[in-house]
């Protein structure tokens, strides 16, 4: 056995290895996101900021009154959860990330030349962009649809769209692959993200409605444990916003590399075609927020539309469709 071929087994591996602790990380999340009481008032994120702070002072003052050291051990109802949640899905990130490592290494070349390939990247750069983002605010409570998310992406890339390590078709070998295909993912990723956040909006939204109204509501209490309907709204808008202009270079990018390859700049390739159909849905998204009575909801629908466009350019074309980007290796 050659040294590609064990780097190849090991990238599997590890993939394997973490998909072990993604799956520990959602039922982590899962049991984490199940604990938080959500309030009428405040966020479930925000209340569970206050329980933390006011758990840890009765929990001080109680130490220090009876004698005894000034620890606090008191975790407000799902941190301890959450943060087991948190660990392994750094863990995971880490052995994707390696596992995406090995298979790049065992062929000498970018790890994302076909369908698989791109699948376990991606997911990689999902679980690595949540974990960053989470670094700075709290994000236990969408730990649970993250996870989810990656290990759904995993297991379609280790069974629908695996293919061996092997090397590149003529048409990839080009330094644009770097460029055009990492674009691709950064921005998959990140509106994966902002599909989330809206359709929590929009959960959230409905039991907000609701509960004013006085009606009942069958994800009443899945929504109160979401952080207020108008954040998780700001949440997804800047997402999509800021990830919009990448998106267009990525299309650019692969414009450029198409003629480097095939002679031409656009050629109406299925792929190409739909890759246009995404950008003009999340253009019209953006510019439905920037008009007035198309906030809110209305433009949450148009958002995943035009997620839903990107996830058939994704999947859709290299299985359903053939062109001049058939090599996906599906």
């Amino acid at each position: 056995m050659t040294v590609n071929e064990t780097l190849a087994i090991y990238s599997n591996y590890l993939v394997y290895g973490a998909m072990a602790a993604f799956t520990v990380s959602m039922i982590a999340f899962a049991a984490s996101f199940a604990a938080l009481r959500g309030t009428d008032e405040l966020p479930a994120e925000s209340a569970s900021t206050d329980a933390a702070e006011q758990a840890g002072g009765v929990a001080v003052a109680t130490r220090v009154a009876t004698g005894g050291p000034a620890v606090d051990d008191t975790l407000p109802p799902g941190r301890r959860a959450g943060n087991i949640g948190m660990s392994t899905m750094w863990l995971g990130t880490i052995l994707l990330g390696l596992g995406v490592l090995f298979r790049g290494l065992s062929v000498s070349r970018a790890p994302w030349g076909n369908m698989c390939e791109f699948a376990m990247a991606s997911a990689f750069v999902l679980a690595l962009l949540f974990c960053l983002l989470s670094i700075k605010r709290d994000l236990r409570w969408l730990g649970i649809f993250v996870s989810t998310s990656v290990l759904l992406v995993l297991g379609l890339a280790m069974t629908v769209f695996y293919t061996e390590a092997a090397q590149l078709v003529p048409a990839l070998k080009s330094y644009w692959l770097l460029i055009h295909v990492s674009a691709a993912m950064i921005c998959g990723a990140a509106f994966c993200i902002g599909a989330l956040f809206t359709v929590l909006f929009l959960i959230a939204d409905t039991g907000e409605r609701r509960h004013a109204d006085g009606r009942s509501y069958w994800l009443a209490g899945f929504a109160k444990r979401l952080p207020a309907a108008a954040k998780l709204d700001s949440m997804a808008y800047r997402t999509n916003a800021f990830l919009f202009p990448l998106w267009t270079f990525a299309i650019i990018a692969g414009a450029v590399w198409a003629e480097n390859a095939w002679g031409r700049y656009w050629g109406w390739d299925p792929k190409e075609t739909w890759a246009f159909i995404t950008w003009v849905a999340y253009a019209a998204y953006l510019h439905a927020r920037a008009t007035a009575g198309w906030k809110g909801r209305r433009a949450a629908y148009i958002a995943l539309v035009a997620f839903g466009c990107f996830v058939f350019n994704f999947i859709g074309i290299n299985i359903l469709v053939s062109g001049l980007h058939s090599y996906g290796g599906v």
